[in-house]
């Protein structure tokens, strides 16, 4: 029977990259019935909304969705697609493994990290109030009668929630994925020595959690420290789980250790919802050049397949976008630069899936 998955092609690249991504599933022979839905700066004009109605009922029914970039105005305009899908199915983990590829360009090789990053509170909430609200005088006048110092009065505000029960799962997440993919160890991130309250509650409940779990170590390790870490020695890692705002910023970092955003995969993981997607953004600057790196959006797909349970397919993928990047003769304008210092003799974004797809049928 095959596996229904919506696809969101998204903005810039994302079509591109979407097509590229689909032709090498399909070369697998998975049986997939791909539902097609537009979603992002495209539709604004006809649905007065980036994420219609329709491409969430679709994705409701369908349980899985992988998605290209899409669009997000900076500091005005409408909020993120990507958050707004993580809201409103509760897809509460974000993973987004970190792993060195052939030829990737990185100072590092060997790295094998997996950020798992809590997705629906802390910064990314959504609560926000701007400079001059009543909200904020209110706020203003709350915190001065706790006897704490209060704030400017032109300050906007943002609320950062952290709660027991939205810690507790992210945790009881990483030490469960540690558990199934035989992972050593378990780092929580947190500022807790400055946020006492909302960090502090973050890292109370994690070595709560990690008390069930004597099989796999634990540690924690303040964010600026693990950013040091990571840069100065990054197999000291394994899994890592951090807060939403600290998850996003360390999980850049880690695709930086693997030769940037273009190698990075990703999942949003829900109860019974899952919607994959790379990292990076939809660049306009290069959409429609036919020379976007679909790497990320492959790999993301191989998630998305280990996710419904074909999981020889998805590692097919993977040894197959391997053996390309290793052989590195048919790679795009990014990955050439990195293993030779100039972009000559690099291939576009379809001739490089081809290549993926070449790869696969040979090893079949």
């Amino acid at each position: 029977m095959a596996h229904e998955v919506v696809l969101i092609p998204g903005d810039g690249i994302g079509p591109e990259i979407t097509s590229a991504m689909r032709r090498v599933v399909d070369a697998t022979g998975v049986a997939i019935e791909w539902d097609v839905r537009d979603a992002g700066a495209g539709v604004m004009e006809a649905y007065g909304t980036p994420l219609p109605q329709h491409v969430l009922d679709a994705v409701g029914r369908a349980k899985v969705a992988i998605k290209g970039p899409v669009t997000t105005p900076i500091g005005t305009g409408f909020r993120s697609v990507n958050v707004a899908l993580r809201k409103h199915f509760d897809l509460y983990a974000c993973v987004r493994p970190c792993l060195s590829q052939p030829g990737d360009g990185s100072r590092y090789e060997g790295v094998d990290i997996v950020i798992v990053r809590e997705n629906t509170e802390d910064l990314y909430a959504g609560i926000e109030f701007d400079e001059g609200a009543a909200e904020v005088a209110a706020l203003s006048e709350l915190v001065s009668a706790s006897g704490q110092k209060a704030f400017r009065p032109d300050s906007a505000i943002s609320v950062k929630p952290i709660s027991i029960e939205g810690s507790r799962r992210i945790v009881e997440y990483a030490f469960e994925y540690a558990r199934r993919c035989g992972r050593r160890k378990v780092t929580a991130v947190h500022k807790a020595n400055i946020m006492k309250a909302t960090d502090g509650l973050f890292l109370r409940v994690a070595r709560e959690v990690a008390q069930r779990y004597p099989d796999i170590a634990f540690e924690d390790k303040i964010v600026d420290a693990t950013c040091m870490g990571l840069v100065q020695n990054p197999a000291d890692f394994d899994v890592l789980v951090l807060p939403n705002l600290y998850g996003d910023i360390v999980s850049d970092l880690g695709a930086g250790l693997v030769g940037g955003l273009g190698m990075a995969p990703g999942s949003n993981i829900g109860a019974d919802i899952a919607v994959f997607e790379p990292t990076h953004g939809s660049a306009p600057d290069i959409a429609g050049k036919d020379i976007a790196n679909p790497t990320a959006e492959i790999l993301s797909a191989a998630m998305m397949l280990d996710h419904v349970g074909e999981q020889e397919a998805a590692e097919r993928i993977r040894r197959a976008v391997r053996a390309v990047l290793a052989e590195g003769t048919a790679v795009t304008g990014d990955v050439r630069r990195a293993q030779t210092g100039s972009a000559r003799g690099a291939v576009g974004t379809q001739a490089y899936a081809d290549a993926v797809i070449a790869s696969l049928r040979a090893e079949a």
